[in-house]
């Protein structure tokens, strides 16, 4: 992987993640999960979100509409926050989700919703 890849990858995973979420994820001491990180760093963050053609919130807005479409819960609430950092409000986050009915089912877009709520209460948004 590209050491500037993976510089810029984590200078941005840090812009829109926030540092308490990129230290969590790059806290592991084995060599395995190092390496996933570096991966992750290097081409989701590093080659694809610096990428200029979407600004930091409509990449966001999308990345939810995938996590719902993927029912990868585990990856919302990081990144509900992130496109809240990149100033996203939380009316067009849940309306993601709430469109998202439609393609990709109700039980995946109630579930993102009712975690989104809880989300935004964890963080005094509601």
């Amino acid at each position: 992987m590209d050491p500037k890849a993976v510089a810029a990858g984590i200078a941005m995973r840090r812009k829109v993640m926030g540092d308490k979420h990129v230290a969590k994820r790059q806290g592991s001491d084995d060599r395995f999960t190092r390496q996933q990180q570096e991966l992750v760093n290097g081409f989701s963050w590093g080659e694809i979100w610096t990428r200029p053609q979407l600004t930091l919130k409509e990449r966001s807005l999308v990345t939810l509409a995938f996590i719902c479409a993927a029912d990868r819960m585990d990856e919302l609430p990081g990144h509900v926050r992130g496109a809240l950092n990149n100033g996203a409000k939380p009316e067009e986050i849940v309306e993601v989700f709430v469109q998202a009915a439609v393609y990709c089912g109700f039980p995946s877009s109630n579930t993102a919703v009712r975690r989104c709520v809880e989300i935004f209460r964890e963080d005094g948004i509601l």
